[in-house]
This record gives C-alpha cells, structure tokens and sequence, in this order.
C-alpha cells in the first residue's frame, strides 16, 4: 500500500549528485562539452554524463536497479561500463542483494529490487581502483599546472594581465585585493575555477553571498565594503578545485570516521573522579509523568496505572529489541488514542486511560505477534528517553530465545547489506511508514 516500491527508491537514490567533471585536458579545461553518453547496465538506452539521475531513475524503474552511494564512485561511467560487462556475463542475483518491497501485499504487488553496492568485495574493489586512478590523473594535472609557465589571465579586480605561472595571478588577488581562495598548491584546474568565478562576477552575483546586483559597480562597492571578497565554503561546485577533497576519496567515509573516533579516543582523561549522571526525565507511557530515573518511572507506571514493565518484560523473556518493540507499539497506540486491549478508540488521552484502567486493559497486552514487528523498531516519538534506558535481561531470558535478534525486517535476504547501507535503512522505514498509512 501508500508509496510504490519504485518511488521510495528513487526518494532514496536521487539526493542531489555531484560528480567529479571528466577528467581535465593538458590546457587546464574540463573536457566537459566531449563527455560522451553513459549507455544503461542492461539495455540500449543512453544518457549524457550530465543527465546522471535520470540513468539512475531509468535503472530503477525499467531494471529495478539500486547503486548505494553513487556519489562515492569515483568515476561514473567507468563504473557503469565494468557492470554492464559483468551482468551480460553472470545473472545480476550473483551480485546484488535482493530487496522486497510491500512484503504484506498480495504477490502481484510485491516487488524484487536488486541493491548493487560495496559490501559485495568485487563492487569495493572496483570503487576503490577507481577512487585510486581519479587521484592519479588530478596529481597529474596538479603537477602540470604547478611547472606550467605558459599560463595567461586578467585580474577579475583590476584588469592587470598576467602571465607565466598561475601562483602571479593567485598571489597578486591575495596581496593587492585581498581575495585569497588558497595556496596556489592546494589548487587543482586553476583555469576552470578561475573562469567559474569570473562567469558569476559578469552574472553580477556576489561571489560570497551569491546575491545579484544591478550593475558592476554596485557589486564591486558591495564586495569592499562587506569584505565579501572570498569564496562561499559551503558552496560544494567548488570542492572540485581543492585537492584535499580527492585524497579523501581514497578511503571510505568509515575509515575517514574510524580516525576521527580514534582521535577522540585517544584524547579522552581516563579520570571518570567528576562524572556526574544526569537525570534522564523518562516519560510514562500511559500519562504525563516524568521521572528523573527509570526506577522511579517503573514504580509510577505500577503504582498509578497496575503496570509492570519489569514483571512482563521478565515474564516474555523479552530481550533488549523486543522491549524496544513493546514500547513503541504502546506510545504508538495511546498516541492513536486506541486501547490496545479491546481496539476500542476514543476521543480524548484522558478518557482511554479511564477506559484502560477501570476494565484492567492496560494489563492485557495483545499477542506478541501484533507488537513483536519491525515497524515498531522505529521510535513513535523523537526523543523517547525511555528507550535509551532499557536493559537486556540476560538471565530472564529463556533458553530458546537468547540468540542475538538482527534489527532486520522479514524481507532482507543479506543482513550484511542492511547492516551497511543506508539506504536499505531508508527503504524499510518508508516502506513501513507507507504499510502504515495504508
């Protein structure tokens, strides 16, 4: 039901993509106008490099094709070419793990999605040799433009020309108009970045606040006076011209954050002497009470409304995830204004909650089967501190239920996949929210 399987796919793959130009000329400038086309992985059709979503969104709905992290691929159609080779080699099950969508639905409207990413070794290996030869041909082109004394350019302040190399031009903006936008080292495809910004300056846009001005001289007044003479740094179309942003690329995003982590650890004063725990203000799932500790919170919710978190959570055995599960059916429910005993809805919290207590519902809890579900993984209010305090009841745990229960919906067949990629994190809540709402 609600959301085609098809769209929340493309919800999920089609966030805004930035690629790396192709591969830049001796003379400094993108080969940009030559890209040839990108042909499909399983069929005839071709698409400009440009267009890259709209390759993405064809795969999609025509192939049923998923690729997690395009914009970690260091060169696109290279990418694309490897695979089309190896899916008329091998069927595509060989490679891609499979996603059903709408699980629940009769078998004519469920779908077979097939997720291409790099948890299979063959997809990392060539994500990372083509991160490796991307750095290779920008060190190249860095090392040109760093010997190249055949450059030639305006200042886009004062007019004055410059020629020989391109460190002149750079150093003489910082000096004399105090626009630095980095070491001439630091700097890759000078001549396109140069002509980038001069594109927005005859545009009349500022070229920090990207604001539009009616003519030069208003602009160049504003730039002065506001000290706006410098790049914006949130703008991304410029990462492309720094080389810091391309030796990333060598690594993956974990590896890039295992350090930052591990930089943290290390920083970190083993001397817990002043920790103090701060009070957690949990919320009662039945009424408007807080409590400063989980205990406290427990015994309210049994004092004042006869229910045992501890004594049913030990009674089922539950483990960490299923208490997870129980806790956001019954926000879930109460939020709904729904008992969850008899199903009956009411009109107010205040009146279910009478209802709930006067017949002893809030004690009867439905079948597991109707609360122990992957859609209750996800948490029905943003931040329920409750959740953040449970605690695995090894010891109350029955023998045939102590194997580790994977977070993982019925419909995954490769819970490593799901473990790493977000967008079949993505997919199961909006394919959730969408049995929901239907």
């Amino acid at each position: 039901g609600g959301m085609s399987g098809a769209a929340v796919l493309l919800q999920v793959t089609l966030c805004p993509l930035s690629l790396p130009e192709s591969p830049a000329s001796p003379d400094g400038v993108a080969a940009v106008e030559s890209s040839p086309s990108v042909p499909c992985i399983f069929c005839e059709e071709c698409y400009v490099l440009a267009e890259q979503s709209q390759l993405l969104k064809h795969m999609i709905i025509e192939h049923k094709l998923v690729i997690a992290d395009v914009k970690l691929v260091a060169d696109f159609k290279r990418y694309i070419l490897y695979w089309k080779k190896r899916f008329a080699e091998q069927p595509v099950t060989d490679f891609c793990s499979v996603i059903r969508t709408n699980s629940k639905a009769p078998l004519e409207e469920q779908d077979n999605y097939f997720l291409l990413c790099d948890v299979l070794p063959e997809d990392r290996l060539l994500r990372e040799q083509l991160q490796q030869k991307r750095l290779r041909e920008i060190l190249e082109q860095q090392q040109r433009e760093r010997y190249d004394t055949s450059f030639h350019s305006m200042c886009m302040f004062c007019d004055q020309e410059f020629t020989g190399n391109r460190s002149v031009l750079l150093n003489h903006m910082a000096r004399e108009h105090a626009f630095n936008i980095g070491l001439p080292d630091n700097i890759v495809n000078c001549y396109e970045f140069l002509a980038v910004l001069q594109e927005k300056l005859d545009n009349l846009q500022c070229l920090y606040c990207e604001k539009v001005f009616r003519d030069k001289n208003t602009l160049k007044d504003h730039m002065r006076k506001k000290q706006h003479r410098r790049i914006n740094a949130k703008n991304k179309e410029y990462d492309r011209f720094y080389i810091i942003n391309y030796l990333e690329f060598g690594k993956s995003w974990e590896e890039v954050q295992s350090e930052d982590d591990r930089e943290l650890l290390d920083n970190l004063e083993e001397d817990w002497s002043d920790w103090e725990e701060h009070p957690v203000c949990a919320v009662c799932l039945f009424c408007e009470q807080q409590a400063d500790t989980t205990e406290k919170l427990h015994l309210h919710m049994q004092k004042s409304h006869g229910f045992d978190f501890l004594k049913i959570k030990s009674e089922l055995g539950l483990n960490f995830y299923q208490q997870v599960k129980l806790v956001n059916f019954i926000r879930r429910e109460i939020h709904q204004c729904r008992c969850y005993s008899c199903q009956e809805k009411f009109q107010s919290k205040g009146g279910l909650i009478s209802h709930m207590q006067e017949t002893k519902h809030i004690t009867f809890l439905p079948a597991r089967s109707t609360w122990d579900q992957p859609q209750y993984y996800f948490p029905t209010y943003e931040n329920d501190t409750l959740l953040c305090t449970l605690s695995d009841s090894e010891d109350l745990i029955p023998e045939d239920q102590s194997e580790d229960v994977p977070v993982v919906s019925e419909d995954i067949s490769s819970l490593k996949a799901l473990k790493q990629s977000s967008i079949l994190n993505q997919l199961l809540c909006e394919e959730i929210g969408s049995h929901d709402k239907s």
